[in-house]
């Protein structure tokens, strides 16, 4: 099990290595950004994980791996450049998916081997999944993709919680990683193909226009304007996504 988590962590970290040197090129930076980039998405999630839960030294200082398997994964993007630059904008966002789905499991698998409660175990599942990419996006001056509309950290969530019943049933251990994993890939996937996206609240301002006045009869002078408009009302109001997009559209 544990050999099988670590394999995990592995392909992980290239993954979401990856998924920071794509977005070093489409933002133009130097190999030092792409390094940068593909250091904080690959083991920025974990470090802040160990932190929190009190783990001395963090699992990159122990194992120096990580460090040679982001090294490498630089190198040969950069031998590569002319593929990596060529690949489809729909690429990032799917190599992030599996990278956030890997994440999420291995960061609830370690929360619940340091004997966190349930809660705690799919709150470091979701902070090792999108820590790194949440710095990886704002290094590269975007919107994260956590705070963005589409259905990302539920994702996680869903796979943190799936995660934790199934240790808590005493599940096997292949099956208990490869149901999170499934559940979390599959809610981000189908989010990206079919637009799924959460609803929104948004403060919505509706004026009042005052009636038509009735009329008034021969002689006499027409009813006084209020010297000051009606004052507008605010109101909390649920944005759906279907909603949210057709705005951005018109």
């Amino acid at each position: 099990m544990e050999s099988l988590i670590y394999w995990l962590d592995m392909a992980g970290v290239i993954v979401f290595a990856l998924s920071g040197v794509i977005l070093a090129c489409r933002t133009r930076m130097d190999p030092f950004g792409m390094l940068v980039l593909a250091a904080v998405t690959g083991i920025g999630g974990g470090t802040l994980r160990d932190l929190v839960l009190g783990v001395r030294p963090v699992f990159w200082v122990n194992d120096p791996t990580y460090l040679w398997v982001i090294l490498a994964t630089v190198g040969l993007s950069i031998l590569g450049f002319h593929y990596i630059h060529r690949l489809s904008r729909g690429f990032l966002p799917v190599a992030d998916a599996f990278g956030l789905a890997l994440f999420t499991v291995i960061g609830t698998h370690k929360a619940l081997l340091l004997e966190a409660p349930g809660l705690v175990a799919v709150l470091m599942g979701l902070l090792t999944g999108v820590a790194g990419g949440m710095v990886r996006d704002v290094l590269a001056r975007r919107v994260p993709m956590v705070l963005r509309q589409e259905v990302y950290a539920t994702a996680a969530i869903a796979g943190g919680v799936t995660y934790v019943a199934l240790d808590a049933l005493a599940v096997p251990g292949a099956l208990n990683v490869a149901l999170p994993l499934l559940v979390t890939l599959g809610l981000r996937l189908a989010a990206i193909h079919w637009h799924l996206a959460l609803p929104t609240f948004a403060w919505v301002v509706f004026q009042r226009t005052p009636g038509p006045s009735p009329p008034s009869g021969e002689g006499e002078p027409p009813p006084p304007t209020p010297a000051t408009p009606p004052r507008p009302k605010v109101r909390v109001r649920m944005i759906r996504p279907e909603q949210s997009r057709r705005k951005r559209r018109s």
